[in-house]
């Protein structure tokens, strides 16, 4: 793991497709501020000052899509959840891939694909970390949201942060490949706990209501016996 650091830039994610032929694999940008940050259905990610994470990994698993890539997202969102509670906090995951903490957003996941002439050239997965905020920074978001020193009481030192969660990331990554959603399901459904609620999903311009039945081998939801890949749980 190696990563490129960036004083300012638009979007960690754009810089990295952009640069994406000259960027090996497994290395990971990263930047002080973001300017343009995107997350998942063109929503915005508020930059809340340098000391928070704006993160892209890199990966080049194959020149082919595989099945299990499309699992990406939720294996991050994994490793991210288990990086926090090392932290001293009980975050869950809001499937697919956001990460809560007392029902509080603190971090967020893009995984973006780069293809050309039908050729993978790579996965980009962003993650934007909120890790050291004030209270009063909150007020630029929509959605209720937190930080990590507010919710431990003490400022976090960022590259730490960063090398714990690479570290982890890259830790059962090349088994991931091999064995995809299965792997890591038992683990992941434990930072979950809407399953065998009433939720509603927003899909696209899909709206459905139903009990949550479970998640399956290859990471969807199922709600009225419907497998779900993407969405939101509203």
């Amino acid at each position: 793991m190696k990563y490129i650091y960036l004083d300012e830039t638009e979007s960690t994610n754009n810089y990295a497709k952009e640069h994406i032929t000259e960027i090996e694999d497994k290395v990971v940008v990263y930047t002080s501020k973001q300017t343009c940050g995107r997350g998942r259905f063109d929503r915005t990610w508020v930059d809340l000052g340098s000391e928070n994470i704006y993160m892209s990994i890199v990966l080049k698993p194959a020149e082919e899509m595989q099945k299990n890539f499309s699992n990406l997202t939720q294996y991050t969102a994994l490793k991210l959840a288990e990086t926090f509670e090392k932290y001293g906090v009980i975050p869950q995951i809001k499937w697919p891939n956001d990460i809560l903490i007392n029902n509080k957003k603190i971090s967020g996941i893009l995984a973006e694909t780069v293809f050309r002439k039908n050729k993978l050239n790579g996965i980009v997965i962003g993650v934007g970390i909120n890790l050291n905020a004030n209270k009063e920074d909150f007020i630029k978001i929509e959605k209720l949201a937190t930080s990590l020193n507010i919710e431990i009481g003490k400022d976090v030192d960022k590259q730490k942060f960063l090398d714990d969660f690479n570290n982890n990331f890259f830790n059962k990554y090349e088994k991931f490949l091999e064995q995809g959603f299965s792997l890591i399901k038992n683990d992941y459904e434990k930072y979950i706990n809407f399953i065998g609620k009433e939720i509603t999903i927003n899909n696209l311009n899909d709206k459905v209501t139903g009990i949550a039945e479970k998640i399956t081998d290859n990471g969807a939801l199922i709600i009225n016996n419907r497998e779900f890949y993407t969405g939101d749980i509203v």
